[in-house]
């Protein structure tokens, strides 16, 4: 019997709780608020953040941008580069489905629906409900913390979740979504898009990356050196993934996909729920595996490539490099199910269990995250009233932020190229907040 998330989470609730498991965790004495201190109640009642630090919000749903067209809903994935004149270019992703038209780019009737290239829409519901996921551009001043432009820039995917920033300049964004091509769908879903930083073009022409894979893609992210993407899938049975480009920097090129798997643990289940394969700490060392049939109609590449070895994890989300490594979470993984963070480190070909806290209250349901300019993890949380958590490089967990607005997940962390703003969106009603303060306080 396949195991779904509300099953095990109704098995996993008869387990205990409390902070023990943080001190055996992270090293006796740990204070999660020895970092930034404790939080400040908002006013605004939004966003509690440690004294000293505040926000602009701004990027609503709804509101006009300036091509004219209305800031989608369900803000989601996000990565920032650099702009002109020392100003901040941040990609975001939209995941929403079709039906979303109460937060459609072109209003509840597509009463806009004019004023974009009718080409340029990767699947138009054959005139009748365009797909309404993807991809808007901002601008954004730091020094002013101002808004200067935003922009729609894909559209007609399907559940733009996350995604990645490439080294050469350009945001990777992921459908979550395996939608295969209908009656409603003029064509099929599950595939990743690539569209440069810069482009100031309107929409771009929508070229899937298909030999990246077509299945349920969460993030992605990719190695400055050898020009490798590896990538998360949001399934309780979900692969780690990897793609070696033909030309590096050149996706639309094609490659090779290949998925992970764990010397002297073929086919092995990662998601400790009720064995535990990995102690917290413990390295596995790791080969990778050739995918064949990397398109297929039907949603089986994972299904496939863990019967010829792969390992399975359970609901792949961010992954950022950053420390030489890379960093992913897994949403549900644990005997408690409040999730894991995996490291994977392409020099050595080795896995770790970087954390899994099981036993207390600080990070459940890690999702979106980034690695901060002092090395630091800053992790989004999938729950009600979520959080963002710090983690250190010694996996010591800390408060940093709390959505006390409402049941909403986080998304989309990440930082300016400068170092002196933090982005996260509120994903539901959404909006943007761009956070500043002294950051210098913390370990840097």
């Amino acid at each position: 019997m396949p195991i779904t998330r509300r099953r095990f989470l109704h098995w996993a609730g008869a387990a205990s709780l409390g902070f023990l498991g943080l001190r055996h965790m992270t090293g006796c004495g740990f204070d999660p608020e020895s970092v930034y201190g404790p939080l400040v109640s908002d006013p605004k009642g939004v966003m509690d953040l440690p004294k000293g630090f505040s926000y602009a919000m701004f990027s609503e749903t709804g509101t006009e941008m300036s091509d004219g067209l209305l800031v989608p809903g369900a803000h989601d994935g996000m990565a920032a580069f650099p702009g002109q004149n020392g100003q901040t270019i941040v990609m975001r992703n939209h995941e929403q489905n079709p039906t979303a038209v109460e937060a459609s780019p072109f209003g509840e009737r597509s009463e806009l629906l004019d004023k974009v290239d009718a080409s340029r829409i990767y699947d138009g519901g054959f005139g009748k409900r365009p797909n309404l996921g993807g991809v808007t551009k901002f601008v954004y001043d730091t020094r002013a913390e101002k808004l200067i432009s935003e922009e729609l820039v894909l559209v007609g995917t399907k559940r733009n979740c996350a995604g990645g920033r490439m080294p050469w300049g350009s945001w990777i964004t992921c459908e979550e979504d395996t939608q295969t091509a209908d009656e409603g769908y003029e064509k099929a879903h599950g595939y990743n898009f690539e569209i440069p930083a810069n482009w100031t073009g309107g929409l771009i022409e929508p070229i899937p990356l298909k030999a990246m894979g077509r299945f349920y893609h969460e993030a992605v992210a990719a190695d400055p050196e050898t020009g490798i993407i590896y990538q998360t899938e949001d399934q309780e049975d979900g692969l780690f993934y990897r793609f070696l480009p033909r030309v590096k920097g050149k996706l639309a090129e094609g490659g090779k996909l290949q998925a992970l798997k764990v010397r002297g643990m073929p086919s092995a289940h990662l998601q400790n729920w009720y064995v535990t394969a990995a102690e917290v700490g413990q390295k596995m060392d790791v080969e990778w595996i050739d995918l064949e049939d990397i398109d297929p109609k039907e949603d089986n590449l994972r299904g496939r490539g863990h019967l010829e070895g792969a390992a399975q994890f359970t609901r792949g989300e961010g992954i950022w490099r950053g420390n030489g490594v890379f960093y992913f979470a897994c949403t549900n993984g644990g005997p408690t199910g409040k999730g894991q963070i995996w490291e994977y480190n392409p020099k050595t070909e080795t896995l770790r269990l970087f954390v899994e806290p099981s036993e207390t209250d600080i990070c459940e349901s890690a999702d979106n995250l980034t690695v901060s300019p002092w090395g630091d993890l800053i992790v989004c949380e999938d729950r009600a009233e979520a959080r963002l958590i710090g983690v250190t490089p010694k996996g010591e967990l800390y408060l940093f932020g709390h959505n006390v607005m409402n049941d909403s997940e986080l998304a989309g962390v990440c930082f300016s190229p400068d170092g002196t703003t933090m982005f996260v969106n509120i994903q539901h009603p959404g909006m943007t907040l761009a956070i500043t303060g002294p950051w210098k306080n913390g370990p840097v």
